[in-house]
């Protein structure tokens, strides 16, 4: 039995997408180039990535349901979650997704059981829990805007 839930990490997860959606409408457009230094990721790109990091998840869980999860998968939907943001190129466009696909992924998440959130995921180093993996998906993102 989890006492935090499905419903706590949905509502986890719209919590931080929330702030990053105020984030992203209180910064103006012409702001979105900015880059601290010559190689970091811009604004916009930094949003862009955070608008798409949830890729990896909903096709691990709820898409593919992986029992096992491989380098090659996490490389997979990386790449096709770094296509999407490369896409995203207004502001306009990143927010709409921010809260298009943000709201579509806690929905799922919401509507999990707690046997599913207990089913142990193989990944390279080591099994997880399905409730484990997931628990990180709103706290990384902030944290992903690293250097590119």
């Amino acid at each position: 039995m989890n006492y935090y839930g499905a419903t706590d990490l949905a509502e986890s997860f719209r919590t931080v997408r929330k702030n990053i959606i105020q984030v992203a409408e209180d910064i103006p457009e012409d702001k979105y180039s900015f880059r601290a230094a010559p190689d970091t990721m811009s604004v916009g790109e930094i949003l862009a990535h955070f608008a798409t990091t949830p890729h990896w998840a909903q096709q691990c869980h709820f898409v593919e349901k992986k029992a096992a999860v491989a380098m090659e998968d996490f490389g997979r939907w990386m790449g096709e979650a770094g296509g999407k943001s490369q896409a995203l190129s207004t502001k306009t466009l990143i927010v709409d997704l921010l809260k298009s696909n943000g709201e579509e992924f806690a929905k799922k998440v919401e509507h999990m059981t707690d046997a599913q959130l207990g089913e142990r995921v193989g990944l390279p180093m080591g099994d997880k829990t399905r409730f484990e993996m997931l628990l990180g998906v709103p706290f990384n993102l902030p944290r992903s805007s690293a250097p590119a």
